[in-house]
């Protein structure tokens, strides 16, 4: 009888660690979070790996305050969103910067790159300033409806926050837009995979 209250206690565990969020490479993504007191809960939408080549770069993980599965939705919804990046390995900033910069450029238009320069300069700017993000290190960029978006490090707030919900659309781009970062990400981001 043990024996079968063991394996029923087991099976719980799982059960209950499966329902509070998702495991990817290794990396757990909570179910739920909150990203400012005054902010609305925000849902994992999805969340998934970008390989570069053979070599697996970050887990990434989209918050949404509602579940969405194109990426056309997931763009034009309001609110609080975040955008979390669990370094795999080690990583210069500036590494982060112009692969950010690139898939900026990659997803939106002429017009978008050239209302959007400043903001993206500032952005990349500010994360070129971080050094390492060394592996287990955690960038998440948050948009905030009142704020703007806002880059964080392992949780603390880095520089201030920069542009608009149209400049974190852009940014959100890269993951989501038509020549995404890695596509089997942008399916693992939308719950496609």
């Amino acid at each position: 009888m043990k024996a079968g209250a063991t394996l029923i206690a087991l099976a719980f565990a799982a059960a209950t660690t499966a329902a509070s969020g998702a495991e990817v490479a290794g990396v757990k993504l909570d179910e739920r979070i909150r990203i400012a007191a005054n902010a609305p809960a925000l849902v994992l939408n999805g969340g998934g790996v970008h390989t570069r080549i053979i070599v697996r770069v970050y887990v990434a993980g989209l918050y949404l305050t509602q579940k969405r599965s194109v990426a056309e939705d997931v763009l034009a919804l309001p609110g609080a969103k975040r955008m979390s990046l669990v370094m795999l390995r080690d990583l210069t900033a500036a590494q982060i910067a112009d692969g950010l910069s690139d898939g900026f450029k990659a997803n939106n238009t002429t017009a978008d790159q050239e209302r959007y320069a400043a903001e993206l300069d500032e952005l990349t700017a500010g994360i070129g300033s971080l050094g390492v993000a060394k592996k287990g290190a955690v960038i998440a960029l948050d948009y905030l409806p009142d704020a703007g978006m806002r880059v964080m490090l392992n949780g603390e707030p880095q520089g201030r926050p920069i542009g608009d919900e149209g400049f974190y659309r852009a940014v959100l781009r890269v993951w989501l837009g038509v020549h995404p970062v890695n596509a089997g990400l942008k399916r693992a981001l939308l719950g496609q995979s």
